[in-house]
Order: structure tokens, then sequence, then C-alpha cells
């Protein structure tokens, strides 16, 4: 560094006073334009390289700098819902009779500007509400964004002549959408998808401690009967929220193979491959006896017979009765016949009670 900060100070200083640009034939040509070119492209070079080495040298110091700043000025810690709170305060609760004209006004003229101000003027309640269901899942800001998806629906179809507070009625589609958005997505695996199974995901816990703090055993057969189901749904549910979702691939076990996971662990329902065999070689004997026993026929039996029980895509007892000009009840007649005679030919063939038809 010193070598080069000795020859930049022993150059000339070039300057350009007019501003003009020089003329590219001159440095063509060589000779002292030339060299002075070379000149001011070095003293260029030197100054780039000593703006590089500060460069690096505030880098390094960055860090020691950052960590003074730090300890100076503690970072906050940032809370959504305090800052949408913020936002929400922003806008005016209405009196009654404000939100009952409001309400009037969107009811029957539509206006969107009306219907917007109902929503915002109840965004409030909708965090209350949510409020009331941060232990069943993780996230509020999500409840919060699904009760306010219900708050926009609940007064969509607000009717304000039937003498109710647009909160009251609203309330109710907060807590439907809530409930739903939570029974979705508690777990990766839905945990209820009947009646029963939703009202056992958000009672269950809650009535056993209520049972437990009155002195009774929280059976499956007493919980069952307060809440109005059967046992078999208590205890299935019960087992449902004491276990948590398991990945049939995860691994749980090493070995000199490899990992194992739980999915190499399931049991196989599939056939033995004799069976598989012996299964498909009894179903090809019984299509040839069936054809044989198929040339026999003739007339209605031989329709049912083709069109019906041996058909991919078997015909109904009141088409083929359509078409042979007599009722259902007679064509299921004579298929039954025509089974009994299938029947009794297969045993005569391939042995007493080989098949049932």
């Amino acid at each position: 560094m010193a070598d080069e900060k000795a020859k930049r100070d022993t150059l000339p200083e070039v300057s350009d006073p007019a501003g003009e640009e020089p003329d590219i034939g001159e440095y063509a040509n060589g000779g002292a334009a030339a060299e002075l070119v070379e000149d001011e492209a070095e003293t260029l070079f030197v100054a780039m390289a000593e703006e590089e080495e500060a460069s690096r040298y505030a880098l390094a110091r960055a860090p020691s700098r950052a960590l003074a700043v730090r300890k100076r000025a503690p970072l906050a810690r940032y809370d959504p819902l305090q800052a949408y709170m913020r936002d929400v305060k922003r806008y005016q609760l209405l009196t009654p009779e404000e939100e009952q004209a409001t309400a009037i006004q969107y009811f029957e003229a539509g206006d969107v500007q009306a219907a917007a101000k109902l929503v915002t003027s109840n965004l409030r309640l909708v965090v209350k509400i949510a409020y009331d269901y941060r232990n069943a899942y993780k996230n509020l800001m999500d409840i919060v964004q699904e009760g306010n998806i219900g708050l926009m629906q609940a007064v969509r179809k607000y009717d304000p002549y039937k003498g109710v507070k647009l909160s009251t009625y609203a309330a109710w589609w907060i807590r439907a959408y809530i409930l739903r958005f939570i029974l979705n997505n508690a777990r990766l695996v839905k945990l209820g998808t009947t009646q029963a199974q939703r009202k056992l995901f958000f009672n269950l816990k809650k009535e056993k401690a209520k049972l437990a703090a009155l002195g009774i055993e929280p059976t499956s057969d007493v919980v069952a009967k307060q809440l109005d189901v059967s046992k078999q749904e208590v205890i299935e549910m019960d087992r449902r929220l004491a276990a948590g979702d398991l990945s049939l691939d995860a691994p749980i076990k090493k070995s000199d193979e490899g990992s194992k996971s739980r999915v190499d662990l399931l049991r196989e329902e599939s056939k033995d491959v004799d069976d598989i065999l012996a299964d498909e070689q009894i179903g090809m004997i019984l299509r040839e006896k069936l054809e044989v026993f198929g040339r026999t026929l003739n007339g209605k039996e031989e329709q049912i017979f083709n069109q019906r029980l041996i058909s991919e895509e078997p015909r109904t007892l009141q088409e083929l009765g359509d078409e042979f000009g007599v009722s259902r009840e007679r064509v299921r007649q004579i298929e039954k016949r025509l089974q009994d005679k299938i029947k009794k030919f297969l045993s005569e063939e391939m042995g007493e009670g080989a098949f049932e038809v």
C-alpha cells in the first residue's frame, strides 16, 4: 500500500475544466496523450483499490457496531394482534339507530358502502369471540380472519326488520365459521366429520373436567349420556384426541438394511399366490361350465341368462318385463327358476355344494 501511495503521489494531476470529451484520434496515435491516459487509468485503479480495502474494513466492523446498537436500543417484540387492534380502532362504533338505518340501506338498496360500514363497525366483536378459542388453535389471527368471513356472511343475510340486533345475529355466523375452521385445521387428518364427532371434539374434555369436579368418574357411559351420543363414539374420539398425527413414511427403526418406516410394518391383506392361482383356475372352470349350460337354454330363459345373470351391465327386471310383455314379478319368477337350474347343473358337474348361485 505504501508503494502504491508513493506512485500515486508522483502522478500528474489531470483535469478537464472545459468538460469537453477528449479526441479519440490523439489516443490512437500514441504520444503524450496516450501516456496521460495510462497515468489517469492507473490513478483510478489505485483509488478503487483503496476504496475496496476501506469497504472490507467497514464490513469487518459491522457486527460489532450492530451489537453496540442492539445493546443501546433493544428491539421491541412485534405483536400482530395489537397491530390489528390499532387498525380496527380507527373504525367508529355505530349507535343502535345508525346501525338500523345502515342495515336498512343495504337491505333495500344493496349499498356496498353501507355493508362495509356494518362490517368494519363490528370487527371488535370478531376479536372478542375469537379470543374464546385461543387455546383450540395456535394462530389467533387465523381464527380472527375466519371470523371476519362469518361476519361478512352475516351482514349479507341480515334482515333488519326482524327485530334482532346485528351483533346477536352475527355472533352465530362468526362462531360457526371459526368452529369449522378449527375442526378442519386442528390436525392434519380431520377428527370430526359427523355432528356427534364435532360435538365431542369441542366438548369431550370440558365434560370430563366438569364431571371430575363434581366427583363423578367420567366413564364413557356417563359422558355419552351427558352429551347424547353413543358410547362407541366417545371411545373413538377419546383415542383420536389422545394420539397425535403419525406419518406412515416416518422412519422408526434403523438396521443394517437401512431405516424402516411404519408402512413397512403394516400387514398386507392380499392373498397368497397359491390362493390367487386357485381362484383364477376355479373361475376359468366356472365360465366354461356356464357356457355349456347357456347352450341348453332358449326363449326368455336364454335372454335372462345372457342379459342379466352373466352380463357385466345387467338389465333391470322392469326392462326385461317390458320387452317380454309380462310383469316385473313374472320376470323375477323366471329368473329364480333359472338360478335353481344353474345350481343343480353345477352341483352335478363340479360336486355337491361347489357353488352357490
